[in-house]
């Protein structure tokens, strides 16, 4: 069996690495001969992180994207990051794709609002209802969470299955609860993202000065220059290699958000990072953060600014509690929210998409 993977990113480009490229060894493992296509070339990922973007790498990339779909009548499936040709309507990947191939969709975002919801009408009239057509024509929706396989199932998605954005445990050894931290004055306050979501820290920006102050919480930001946003957090530069060892040196883990439609279509995953690393966390309720965190159990789910003060003061104030909470977390992320977990079932569904 032959699969043509169609990734957004490259694996600078978190939701490709995760969502695709990390099962490729699952597939291999399943008698599956992958080829990958990412869109997007490294140079425009960067370009992208740092707000910069090249209309010759934008070009270069639809007509690379263009031949790649030209070839996929020799495969037996196409896999594809939640679109073929971001911005350009759905008839024109009906038209490249292959009626003989069955394709796949997979969705971590809630991308199709990027459309349905742009303020400009020509946006929402060319394009709103671009992700529900493919959906229909999909053999197989993956869908990160119950928000997004909601949309998928209304759309009209043949077959729609939720799977969750999740770690490899073999990547995030069981946190001792015995390293040096405990020597550190005060304990740190950690988020992990990229400059596209720093906006979500601004609201708590006078909360993280105060507790910092009065020496409660040091705070740190991996993969931004935190400073150069007005976020007093000291910055952390991101890695592939270093995440996992960033994210360990944290004491507690944070996910604020904004109850907004895209947002509630988010998967979470630096939530399960954090648990993955055994820590506690505090989190907006919003959308899948209400089953990622377990109230009371494995971390706090907070909305008003008092609310996220009275949170992170229980855990800065409470090693015991930290350990307890990231201890369950842990526990959840090994039996919901790692690929040892999803890696059979997913390629199990491939191959079931391909052959039905």
């Amino acid at each position: 069996m032959r699969v043509l993977v169609l990734p957004r990113y490259s694996r600078l480009g978190a939701s490709s690495r995760l969502r695709l490229m990390q099962y490729l060894p699952w597939l291999e493992a399943a008698g599956v001969d992958v080829t990958l296509a990412p869109l997007f070339s490294d140079a425009y990922v960067t370009g992208l992180q740092r707000n910069r973007r090249k209309f010759s790498d934008l070009a270069q990339a639809y007509v690379g994207r263009v031949k790649a779909l030209l070839n996929s009548r020799s495969f037996d499936l196409v896999w594809i990051e939640k679109e073929v040709l971001p911005w350009l309507p759905a008839w024109v990947e009906q038209t490249l794709l292959s009626s003989n191939v069955p394709y796949v969709l997979d969705y971590d975002d809630a991308v199709f609002h990027y459309y349905d919801q742009h303020r400009n009408p020509l946006v929402r009239t060319l394009l709103g209802t671009k992700h529900p057509a493919l959906m229909r024509g999909a053999a197989l929706v993956f869908a990160g969470n119950a928000y997004l396989a909601d949309f998928a199932r209304k759309s009209g998605a043949p077959r729609v299955e939720i799977v969750p954005t999740v770690i490899d445990l073999d990547r995030y050894p069981i946190a001792s609860y015995s390293s040096a931290k405990t020597n550190v004055a005060a304990p740190c306050v950690g988020w992990i993202g990229q400059r596209a979501t720093a906006s979500f820290l601004n609201p708590y920006k006078p909360l993280f000065t105060r507790l910092a102050s009065a020496g409660e919480a040091r705070f740190a930001a991996i993969g931004i220059d935190a400073p150069a946003l007005g976020l007093p957090m000291t910055s952390i530069p991101w890695t592939e290699q270093s995440e996992v060892t960033s994210i360990a040196s944290f004491d507690i883990g944070i996910m604020p958000l904004v109850d907004e439609p895209f947002e509630r279509g988010k998967c979470g995953y630096k939530l399960i990072q954090y648990m993955a690393c055994g820590l506690p966390v505090v989190a907006s309720p919003v959308g899948v953060n209400r089953q990622i965190v377990e109230h009371g159990i494995n971390g706090f789910l907070a909305e008003t600014p008092q609310e996220w003060e009275q949170a992170l003061l229980k855990l800065l104030t409470d090693p015991a509690l930290r350990q307890r909470m990231g201890q369950a977390g842990r526990e959840k992320v090994e039996h919901q929210y790692c690929i040892q977990q999803t890696g059979p079932r997913l390629a199990r569904s491939l191959v079931a998409a391909a052959t039905a």
